[in-house]
């Protein structure tokens, strides 16, 4: 049986993108995002909050690391990893998100909105699926496709 290590979360960034552009010319992109769930205690509700490190490769953390700032709510699908290293003879282990779509959702930070297509990248280069807008079929944004006159329909529609 296969093994499954998948991750969606919705959360709100904690810090602004820490944003590196390796030797190599790999672009990574770290960040955290806090994500809140309420709970009932007793006879009232109580918020729970929980704290998740991302990490982001290649062309999105390039196109994307200039929105995520501070408050901005986003999107991740991504898997599991453990990071294993030595400090001071102790074993360590931290577990990260490593990601593999980051969407841009409401604002917070410096922004005031969602993604709005103006100067954000373009869809495929940050995972959005698609390119250009949400909801865009092709042609200009907010256009709708030509319509055929009312009279060029037969009046023997079988309905």
């Amino acid at each position: 049986m296969l093994d499954i290590n998948h991750v969606v979360l919705i959360g709100r960034l904690t810090r602004d993108a820490d944003y590196k552009l390796l030797p190599s010319g790999q672009a990574v992109c770290n960040f955290s995002i806090a994500v809140n769930r309420r709970k009932k205690s007793g006879d009232g509700w109580e918020d729970e909050v929980s704290y998740f490190d991302i990490v982001l490769w290649g062309k999105q953390a390039d196109a994307i690391n200039r929105y995520l700032t501070k408050g901005k709510q986003v999107a991740v699908d991504g898997e599991l990893r453990q990071d294993r290293w030595q400090q001071d003879g102790q074993n360590r282990s931290k577990v990260v998100i490593s990601a593999g779509n980051v969407q841009l959702l409401s604002g917070g930070g410096q922004g005031s909105g969602g993604y709005s297509g103006g100067g954000a990248p373009s869809g495929d280069s940050y995972g959005g699926g698609g390119g250009g807008s949400y909801g865009s079929r092709g042609g200009a944004p907010g256009s709708e496709p030509p319509r055929a006159p009312a009279d060029d329909y037969a009046d023997d529609v079988p309905f």
